[in-house]
């Protein structure tokens, strides 16, 4: 039989994580088992990530970071009866000249995108809160539709990082809600 580098890198990263206590965020086992291919699993998490309604955000960069926090939190659709309502607001951009030329004009924009979340519930009682930071950057052409076009990409990862540091959070939340409800003697 034939093994390439390829399948050999995979099994040997496999044996490392299963070595290593690796264990997936949005799901629970329900047995003790060691292997996680021999046991079921409890999607209580991603069932809890499905009920959150995400309110809208203004702005460009705000809506993509919803659209994006849709995808990833609620993927079959907005909830009808959502259980947890998850604002953004305060989407900050901040832009640095770098790389100066001789006439003192920028080849290279840093730019910082920094956005503040609630997780409440139903009855508006905040359960967490915090601040996502996206550090992004692009270059400045002598073609002003390929400096618009770098903007516009920019944006977009910096909607990606937020949605996925945001949802990753929520993520750790519920798992950590599931885990005291789970074993209460542990906390």
């Amino acid at each position: 039989m034939f093994y390439s580098k390829k399948n050999i890198a995979l099994i040997g990263l496999v044996a490392l994580l299963s070595g290593c206590g690796f264990e997936p965020l949005y799901v629970e086992k329900k047995s003790t088992s060691e292997w996680y291919y021999d046991s079921e699993f409890d999607t209580g998490i991603r069932d809890e990530m499905a009920s959150v309604k995400v309110d809208l955000i203004q702005d460009r960069i705000g809506q993509l970071i919803r659209n994006d926090l849709l995808d990833k939190l609620t993927p079959k659709g907005s909830p009808k009866h959502p259980k947890y309502i998850l604002k953004v607001t305060k989407v900050k951009k901040q832009e640095i000249d770098q790389a100066l030329r001789n006439d003192i004009t920028a080849t290279r924009k840093k730019v910082i995108y920094t956005v503040n979340y609630i997780l409440t519930d139903d009855n508006y009682k905040t359960l967490i809160n915090g601040n996502s930071v996206a550090y992004l950057g692009y270059d400045i052409l002598r073609d002003p539709y390929s400096t618009t076009f770098a903007q516009k990409k920019n944006e977009k990862n910096a909607a990606k990082i937020i949605a996925n540091d945001i949802s990753l959070r929520l993520g750790a939340y519920f798992h950590s809600l599931q885990t005291k409800r789970g074993n209460p003697n542990e906390y």
